[in-house]
């Protein structure tokens, strides 16, 4: 089976060969053009796996607090004096704000995760990318 031609890579082949530059191995160069696509979906990919544990653990987090919230209503009394209303408020408010950092602090980690494994992905790209052109630059010396 006869390769495909394509109008375009022959133009630059033939511009090639009329400034006298050096041949280029076109399917090399499309292999590692697809490989940059490969790398770029799978990146891809795992940030959206990661966007998609961030908004389940948030729905959860919101599902954890309407639940406090309801209990809370459920066993709310009338405070006797004022010192037993400032004390339930207070133990509320410290509650509210050891669950507002733990969240914070829950969701930074996932999101750090995310893209870091993101984006680990595209940096060994670009490592493999620069051997395979330094591989091809040593061949042709």
């Amino acid at each position: 089976m006869a390769k495909e031609q394509h109008p375009f890579i022959d133009m630059f082949a033939r511009l090639g060969q009329d400034l006298k530059l050096p041949s280029m191995d076109i399917e090399r160069v499309i292999e590692h053009h697809r490989r940059n696509l490969e790398a770029l979906e799978q990146s891809a990919g795992t940030a959206l796996t990661g966007a998609g544990a961030i908004m389940k653990r948030q729905r959860e987090m919101l599902q954890e607090t309407l639940d406090e919230i309801s209990a809370m209503a459920r066993d709310y009394r009338a405070p006797n004096s004022p010192r037993e209303l400032v004390e339930k408020q207070t133990d509320f408010a410290r509650k509210s704000f050891e669950t507002a950092v733990r969240n914070t602090s829950e969701m930074t980690d996932l999101v750090r995760k995310s893209g870091s494994e993101s984006l680990d992905i595209l940096r060994q790209r670009i490592r493999d990318g620069m051997a395979e052109i330094r591989e091809g630059y040593e061949k042709r010396k």
